[in-house]
């Protein structure tokens, strides 16, 4: 007989792990972290906050002596690329990125969407005269996928849920692209003998993962082979995480009835969402602006300002104007139920930089000053721009919606509205 109370705490623990996972819990758990850090970075315990920050642990002999924040940013931000990773897979095989058609739309958006912000980033900078911030340029390009969609859950009750997919597809490129620029500009001097272990070692780990019985006490310890010797090799850690998501694969084998970047993704989420990406917010938002020697200073950089208004208004011009420009000069359309007026509220949605800006930020800035400054910038922005997405969702949903939104000649027929998670 089974014993009850191993199958209670099994059931506490499943609902646990569906909890933690929920788009809405991922975007509250972020945004306590962040507020969290700010208290304590502007309190009496504000050198405590910064001792533990700054504490290095870890072999020298493996160039892994780093800080307490490294390694939030460096390991634990590595997990959640992995997710990453793993998302991207199966949109590219099985999901909304498949079909080049139905995708080009929020591709496109997303290319707006990043170089829009850059633009106005370099611009503002530029005007106010602060020419040793332009190496944070790439910072407002992101869009952070978690808090993105939970201010969309809760805010976009009653629209069609083609939206949910339309930003998952748009923030999901976004972070391919930022990926991909986090790889090619923020690398330095390149050690070719690690970069070919981490290479051998992310290799291995395909192979377990695609066998027949992969366990975690062979993928795990690959992993992390991968992951240190990709650290070592000058190429951001990070990028090892989104690698290894790529090596699961995206369609059923051996038999089994669910691809298994679904399990991946089910077994490796809520460690995400709970505990790697607000413990990396807590260590990455502590800013001191008052009380701290020179601390408000930090609030009239140039780099804050022109981060606010990249994400703010180069995130929503980049998107809008680029889908505005496809839908009226080309054949391509909207997906059904999607209207123009839908990506207002999605393109101050995308302007939520957090978890991928913050990394930027701290690979883009050498010194504490533009590092702190720009850290203020996104917070600020990603505030901004979640308070303008929840406010243009609540308008966008109470408006009456028209047969064919996305104006291709067919009445739209996926209609299904967005659910609040507590309901489901």
């Amino acid at each position: 007989m089974s014993d009850p109370h191993a199958v209670a705490r099994s059931s506490r623990h499943g609902r646990f792990r569906r909890w933690v996972s929920l788009e809405t819990t991922s975007g509250a758990l972020l945004l306590a972290a962040a507020v969290a850090a700010l208290a304590v970075a502007n309190s009496p315990w504000r050198d405590y906050y910064t001792t533990v920050s700054d504490t290095v642990i870890g072999p020298a002999a493996l160039h892994l002596d780093l800080s307490v924040s490294a390694w939030a940013a460096d390991g634990l931000l590595a997990i959640f690329f992995f997710v990453v990773g793993v998302e991207l897979k199966q949109e590219i095989v099985a999901g909304s990125l498949r079909r080049v058609g139905e995708a080009a739309v929020p591709v496109l958006a997303a290319v707006g969407g990043m170089l829009l912000p850059a633009i106005v980033f370099v611009a503002v900078v530029t005007a106010l005269g602060d020419a040793s911030a332009l190496r944070g340029w790439a910072i407002p390009t992101a869009t952070d996928i978690a808090f993105a969609l939970a201010v969309l859950a809760i805010f976009g009750r009653g629209l069609p849920v083609a939206l949910r997919t339309f930003l998952l597809t748009l923030a999901v490129v976004d972070d391919l692209l930022a990926i991909i620029v986090i790889a090619v500009f923020y690398t330095g001097s390149l050690d070719g003998v690690a970069l070919v272990i981490a290479f051998a070692a992310i290799a291995v780990f395909r192979v377990i993962a695609r066998s027949a019985h992969p366990t975690w006490w062979l993928l795990l310890p690959v992993a992390v082979i991968g992951w240190g010797f990709m650290h070592a090799s000058g190429v951001h850690a990070t990028i090892a995480g989104v690698l290894l998501g790529f090596c699961v694969t995206a369609r059923p084998v051996h038999g089994e009835p669910t691809a298994r970047t679904h399990r991946f993704e089910h077994a490796v989420r809520p460690i995400s969402s709970g505990f790697a990406l607000p413990v990396f917010a807590f260590f990455a938002a502590g800013v001191t602006v008052v009380g701290g020697d020179g601390g408000e200073a930090v609030l009239t950089q140039p780099v804050v300002l022109a981060i606010v208004l990249a994400l703010v208004g180069g995130k929503l011009i980049g998107v809008l104007g680029v889908t505005a420009l496809v839908t009226r000069f080309t054949t391509l359309r909207l997906p059904d139920a999607i209207g123009l007026r839908d990506l207002l509220p999605i393109g101050f949605l995308t302007g939520i930089g957090f978890t991928v800006s913050l990394l930027i930020a701290e690979l883009s800035f050498p010194d504490a000053t533009h590092t702190d400054g720009a850290t203020i910038g996104v917070l600020a922005g990603t505030l901004l721009a979640a308070i303008l997405a929840a406010a243009t969702l609540r308008w966008d949903a109470r408006k009456a919606r028209h047969r064919d939104m996305n104006e291709d000649g067919m009445v739209d027929t996926d209609t299904r509205p967005i659910r609040d998670p507590a309901d489901e």
